[in-house]
């Protein structure tokens, strides 16, 4: 088979599942990530006959299942860095990142902070904090084993020292050996009545425990982490979140019911109301 014939054959399994720009997007990364060939190659070698490894063909068939290709490749980049994902974790968003830059152009000036994040994942908030921020301490923890696995492997192969704890915010019993400068979480927060709006891929893949929360609860880990900071924050002491689009009103007057002070409400790159920041 040749090159043409193979993107052909691509593109006719995957043009009803997928919007056309996509499957290109897909062809390309995974022609250079299993075939070792880059755009430019498959543009000289069209009509080259190639063998084809096992492995793009699973890869195709996974596609066509709407595994997401992060899951697929099993890696994926966040804020420069290079991560290793698997069903385990969510896959990190750009809008997330918006909170990581957020948070590192307010702290860069700072030295010796210590940070936590509460729900680490992946560890995509925690390693790219403890990258960027000079001399900071960070302390990540989340209810998952197999998450907190796949966070320490990421902190490994992005050279970084995290402190990884296993905890469950809702019922903590994670007591702080030092008061923490920030803290930030990207909790679950999509209520179950907003599943019709949450792409199939994400559905059937990702793990339902770090997104979604009942109905008649939306904000149960907000209100927890926010007690938590109470206890773990100085004063003046920085809480940031990524919240719900929906809920952003409902989650300041949480915060503020607390005695947090400052409030800043913040629109991610799609003008939906993702991020706060609030001082203790």
């Amino acid at each position: 088979m040749n090159i043409k014939q193979l993107r052909r054959l691509f593109n006719s399994e995957l043009s009803h599942i997928y919007p056309k720009t996509e499957v290109e997007s897909f062809f390309y990364i995974l022609a250079e990530d299993i075939l070792g060939l880059k755009k430019v190659d498959i543009a000289l070698k069209l009509n080259d006959n190639i063998e084809i490894p096992q492995k793009f063909h699973t890869a195709l068939n996974d596609l066509i299942d709407q595994k997401p290709i992060q899951y697929i490749l099993e890696k994926t980049e966040f804020y420069g860095l290079d991560f290793y994902v698997n069903n385990n974790v969510l896959i990190p968003r750009p809008e997330t990142e918006e909170l990581v830059d957020w948070i590192i152009n307010d702290q860069k000036n700072n030295s010796n902070i210590n940070v936590l994040d509460i729900g680490t994942g992946s560890g995509c908030i925690a390693i790219s904090l403890a990258k960027n921020l000079i001399n900071s301490n960070v302390t990540a923890i989340d209810i998952s084993d197999k998450a907190l696995n796949v966070a320490k492997k990421n902190s490994l192969k992005n050279n970084v020292t995290v402190e990884f704890i296993k905890d469950n915010i809702l019922d903590s019993k994670f007591i702080s050996k030092t008061v923490f400068d920030v803290i930030v979480s990207n909790p679950p927060y999509v209520r179950n009545l907003e599943k019709v709006e949450i792409q199939d891929n994400v559905l059937n893949n990702e793990p339902h425990l770090a997104l979604f929360v009942e109905d008649n609860n939306p904000l149960v880990f907000y209100n927890s982490i926010a007690d938590f900071a109470m206890k773990n924050l100085p004063k003046n002491g920085v809480l940031y979140l990524e919240i719900n689009q929906y809920l952003g009103k409902e989650t300041i007057n949480l915060l503020k019911n607390k005695g947090f002070k400052n409030i800043i409400l913040k629109k991610d790159i799609y003008n939906n109301e993702r991020m706060i920041k609030a001082y203790y």
